[in-house]
């Protein structure tokens, strides 16, 4: 459906924050393109002897406050515009939790499941001799994402270095830690999540070790949301959690642990002992203090938002809701985390390795946890406050604060 467009969709909620923030028409439309964007075609050799041609992207959303940052996604449905939209709410991303980076994003169409590891790794390298002249610590920094691991980053950290002929830790983040890589990255991402849904317990007067909580898309974000919720907050019911392939659900616990255990041993969360069938359409819906939709855009629509019974909605997903959603949420009452304040830690922490590789000192797991905290504490606050004071939900907030100081930086430079 063209409406569920993803970069249409981040330019209405740019548009959105645009009005409210009276920004001039130039710096208006220089926020709502990628300032470049990068097409390429990869021959990759497969394991048969045959090649196989595959479409790949880099899109360098704007670098008014930094170098781009921001991950690569390896999925068959891969496009141009979900890649522009992940660019942009990186760039947002980026500013809302404040750190001197722009945003960015890449992306090859392909289905990793059926590609074998040296498969893999001749895609990981043939992108990064593709991509190699538009990349740099100071220019643009691909990270993991999607189907996408700390391996296939060693992989592209060796090539690049390759190409260049020295040494470059920092242009690669999301790095196994024997090459440079940061402790705390692994569960940064949910970590993030899972601090703002603190906050957000203290500022609806919910006592948070007694809530319970579903979690849509049981993958690496999904998981560890699943153990830090209990961790964070002191407590907490794990309801129902789901993948691809369905859900399971019981009302009276699940151990994250064992769901955890039995997704690695299977590669699916359906037939988990203990529990009962439930459809991803039907977990989104349960009555529930906090919903964390954590698989792939667009969970949240129209047509469901209306019986979405949670107190809080954790966005560790990108683009999870769309704008109809969102307003229907906020009349009812749902506390929307939204995804590019829920989702930053992983970013945060890909700044902190950077960061390190850039001072080859690196920092113990307790200062990135504690450092961490302080950014998503402060930038959680930053938004509500702003959510209060122009009274409206909590992604126009986050848009407000991100957009004005990226437009504030264009200014400054006098591109605008």
């Amino acid at each position: 459906m063209s409406e569920l467009n993803p970069f249409k969709i981040a330019q209405a909620q740019l548009d959105e924050a645009v009005g409210i923030l009276g920004l001039d028409k130039a710096t208006h439309d220089l926020l709502r393109w990628p300032m470049r964007e990068f097409r390429f075609l990869l021959p990759v050799r497969m394991d048969s002897g045959e090649t196989r041609i595959f479409h790949a992207y880099r899109v360098q959303y704007n670098a008014a406050r930094g170098p781009t940052k921001g991950g690569l996604r390896w999925h068959p449905d891969e496009t141009i515009d979900t890649v522009r939209a992940l660019a942009a709410w990186m760039t947002w991303k980026t500013s809302v939790v404040d750190i001197p980076l722009g945003g960015g994003k890449g992306g090859v169409t392909c289905n990793p499941k059926e590609l074998s590891e040296t498969e893999k790794e001749r895609l990981a390298r043939a992108y990064i001799r593709a991509a190699a002249p538009h990349l740099a610590v100071d220019r643009d920094v691909p990270a993991p994402d999607v189907y996408t691991t700390p391996q296939i980053m060693a992989w592209m950290l060796d090539e690049y270095e390759t190409i260049q002929g020295c040494k470059h830790p920092g242009v690669i983040t999301g790095k196994p830690i024997p090459l440079g890589g940061s402790q705390g990255r692994g569960d940064a991402t949910a970590r993030g999540g899972v601090y703002t849904v603190r906050e957000a317990t203290k500022a609806l007067g919910i006592d948070a070790a007694k809530t319970s909580y579903a979690i849509q898309g049981f993958g690496n974000a999904g998981q560890f949301a699943a153990t830090l919720h209990r961790e964070v907050l002191g407590g907490g019911t794990l309801a129902a959690i789901s993948d691809s392939g369905g859900g399971v659900y019981c009302k009276n616990g699940i151990d994250p642990d064992k769901a955890i255990h039995y997704k690695q041993e299977t590669g699916r969360v359906a037939g988990l002992p203990g529990t009962e069938p439930i459809s991803n359409e039907d977990l989104l819906e349960l009555d529930v203090d906090v919903l964390y939709p954590s698989a792939l855009e667009n969970a949240i629509t129209a047509d469901n938002a209306a019986r979405i019974k949670a107190k809080i909605s954790c966005e560790l997903a990108n683009g999870p809701t769309t704008p109809e959603a969102d307003k229907i949420l906020f009349k009812n009452g749902v506390f929307v985390i939204p995804d590019f304040l829920a989702n930053a830690g992983g970013v945060t922490v890909s700044y902190f390795e950077q960061v390190q590789n850039t001072y080859n000192y690196y920092w113990t797991l307790e200062d990135v946890h504690s450092q961490l905290d302080r950014r998503m504490t402060d930038a959680f606050h930053a938004v509500h406050d702003m959510s209060k004071k122009e009274s409206v939900h909590m992604r126009l907030a986050a848009y407000l604060v991100s957009v004005s100081r990226v437009a504030e930086a264009c200014k400054l430079r006098g591109w605008v």
